[in-house]
């Protein structure tokens, strides 16, 4: 075996031999990896509940469409970074594959300094004109103040994670994250149980935990003696990758932002509605919040499906085995709805006491029963936009993936909630723009998928496989 054959065999092999298996082995890791980073995550959220601070759990809910449109004008850059790599080591092209890995950690260094800046800077009036006010507006600024210090840690982890997957390899981020995911449960409770902090003892504990997540991974990747290695003289941004993680990056930043914005306008309108009908309290808010919570546990898992489809389609569109194409994209589907499906239905039925661990307002209970109600039910619909969002960007065609999106999902929720909504101001007519966003969005992305995999095989009608 040659050496290059011998460093590549150290990850995993995705392009020859049965998919379906290699697929969930690629998934399943990964997966466990979200979702315990997401039972932390929950626990930030239980936990400051436990502080006596009314209207925690609601103020920290409140921020994360703000926070998630600002990390989106950057972080899109990180599925950029994914797409060169899987596809360098598709190519089996060690210089390219290392100068992908160095130009995205000084992307990810540059982007998370720019985030923080931002963030900071426009905080609180994104909050105020989301229609935060009082004790919730002061905790919820309180809240990001500290968390956006943190995020510049966030973005250098999501890149080294990304460069992880994109070489196959998604066991080492599922061992780091656990680890420090489990160190931010523990200084989430020293500092609200014990130091009796609030919102800032959450904000404190996360951004130390991702510190702690960024050292770890990068000190690993040092380590590694495969194509992906990271050394320190090396880092430096290269032209040719710059330009591919731009390229394949800039539709994910729009497209997450736009997506971000219009969260942003669906957290107005549910802010509006609390507003109206419990003046000075916070039971919609608190309800929506820890429903946000327990969803993004269906969320995680079947996304995990989408960044494989974007490492699965990106190496073997690198390797030029159109012919497997067909095979990626049926197998790819497969899983995420299997994996939306069983997530989904687990937790509906379990939905009034997953919502009692967050909530006793019996109000906010009811608050987040509706939401889980709306978008689980027919989650297969997510599943269908993000892997279909994922299979397009990795068949190169990032632009038409953010097109498909936004004009699918992002418009069409604006436009709900701009007419529909507003004639009929309930939680319910909020949160039903959702599954439809979703199911329209994913018809479009499927056939985008079709018609682009039949053009390559028109093109290029015989490889190896």
């Amino acid at each position: 075996m040659s050496t290059s054959k011998a460093v590549l065999a150290r990850d995993t092999d995705l392009l020859h031999g049965p998919l379906l298996g290699k697929i969930f082995s690629f998934v399943l890791p990964l997966m466990i990896t979200n979702l315990i980073q997401n039972l932390y995550n929950a626990a930030d959220m239980v936990i400051v509940g436990m502080s006596s601070v009314d209207g925690a759990i609601g103020a920290i809910g409140t921020t994360a469409a703000m926070v998630n449109c600002i990390l989106n004008l950057f972080m899109g850059f990180a599925v950029g970074a994914s797409v060169m790599v899987a596809r360098a080591i598709g190519e089996r092209n060690r210089e390219k594959t290392s100068q992908s890995v160095h130009t995205s950690l000084v992307i990810g260094m540059i982007s998370g300094i720019a985030a923080l800046a931002l963030g900071l800077s426009v905080s609180r009036p994104i909050l105020i004109m989301l229609g935060d006010q009082g004790h919730i507006l002061e905790l919820a600024h309180l809240y990001t103040k500290i968390y956006f210090i943190g995020v510049p840690f966030i973005a250098v982890t999501n890149f080294l994670i990304s460069i992880f997957r994109a070489k196959g390899d998604t066991r080492t981020p599922l061992v780091i994250l656990t680890i420090t995911g489990l160190l931010n449960v523990l200084l989430n409770l020293l500092f609200v149980v014990v130091f009796k902090m609030s919102v800032d003892g959450v904000a404190l504990a996360t951004t130390i935990s991702n510190l702690a997540s960024m050292v770890a991974l990068a000190l690993v990747l040092h380590k590694d003696q495969g194509w992906c290695r990271l050394e320190f003289r090396k880092l430096r941004i290269e032209k040719y990758s710059l330009k591919g993680i731009l390229y394949n990056g800039f539709p994910a930043v729009i497209q997450g932002v736009l997506f971000s914005l219009s969260n942003m306008i669906i957290q107005s309108s549910i802010i509006g509605i609390n507003n109206r009908q419990f003046p000075g309290g916070s039971d919609i808010i608190d309800g929506n919040a820890a429903g946000q919570s327990i969803e993004s546990f269906a969320y995680v898992a079947t996304n995990s499906v989408c960044q494989a489809a974007v490492t699965f389609t990106s190496q073997h569109y690198g390797a030029r085995k159109f012919n497997r194409m067909g095979k990626v994209i049926r197998d790819c589907y497969l899983a995420s709805f299997m994996i939306a499906e069983i997530m989904s239905l687990s937790i509906l039925f379990l939905r009034f006491p997953l919502a009692r661990i967050y909530l006793d307002s019996p109000a906010a209970i009811e608050a987040c029963s509706i939401r889980l109600l709306h978008t689980l039910t027919a989650y297969f619909t997510l599943a269908s936009m993000d892997t279909g969002s994922g299979i397009v960007r990795g068949l190169n065609r990032s632009i038409m993936s953010t097109v498909v999106s936004l004009m699918g999902s992002c418009v069409l929720r604006i436009v709900w909630i701009a007419t529909v909504a507003r004639a009929y101001p309930t939680l319910n007519m909020v949160y039903i723009s959702y599954p439809i966003s979703w199911g329209i969005t994913g018809l479009c992305h499927f056939i985008v998928a079709m018609v682009v995999k039949k053009k390559m095989l028109s093109q290029h009608p015989v490889d190896e496989d």
